[in-house]
C-alpha cells in the first residue's frame, strides 16, 4: 500500500514484497524517465556523431558531452520522472555521484569494445546509451530520488 505524502509516495509493505501500486508507480517512472532520456540523448548522440566525424576522439567527445547532458536532464528527471521534492542540494550531490558511475560505465564500454575489440565507436556508443540508462534508472530510483518505506 502506498500513501501520498507531498509529491512522494511512501510505501507501506505488507505481507507481499511489491504491491500493485508500487509496480504501477515504477512503470510510470520508467515511462517518464524514458521520455526525458530519449529527448536528451537523441540530441547528445547527434552532437557526438558530428564531433567524432569532424575531428574529436570518441572518449574525449563523451568526456565533454556527458556533463552537459547530465546537467540538462537533471530537472527533467527530478521534477518530471521521479517527482522529487526533497532537498535540492542533497539530490544534486547524489545525482552527480550517480553520473560518475554512469560516466565510468560509458567510458569503460567504449574502451573495451571500441579500442580493444575494434567495434565501430558509433555502435558502441549507441549501445552504451541504453546500458547506462538502465544503470542510472536504478541509481536514480533507489539512491538519488528515493522514497522511504515505512510500516504503518
Amino acid at each position: 500500500m502506498a500513501k501520498l505524502i507531498g509529491n512522494n509516495y511512501v510505501y507501506c509493505m505488507s505481507n507481499s514484497v511489491f504491491s500493485k501500486v508500487y509496480i504501477l508507480h515504477t512503470a510510470s517512472q520508467v515511462f517518464r524517465y524514458g521520455i526525458v532520456g530519449i529527448l536528451n540523448n537523441l540530441f547528445g548522440y547527434l552532437i557526438y556523431l558530428a564531433l567524432t566525424w569532424s575531428w574529436l576522439e570518441p572518449k574525449l567527445a563523451v568526456t565533454l558531452l556527458y556533463p552537459i547532458g547530465a546537467l540538462t536532464a537533471y530537472f527533467g528527471h527530478a521534477k518530471y520522472a521521479f517527482t522529487y521534492d526533497g532537498h535540492v542540494t542533497n539530490g544534486l550531490l547524489r545525482y552527480i555521484l550517480a553520473h560518475f558511475v554512469g560516466y565510468s560505465v560509458n567510458i569503460t564500454l567504449i574502451y573495451v569494445f571500441s579500442d580493444v575489440f575494434l567495434y565501430p565507436h558509433q555502435i558502441v556508443q549507441a549501445a552504451a546509451i541504453i546500458i547506462v540508462a538502465g544503470v542510472l534508472f536504478v541509481l536514480f530510483k533507489f539512491f538519488v530520488f528515493r522514497t522511504y518505506k515505512v510500516d504503518i
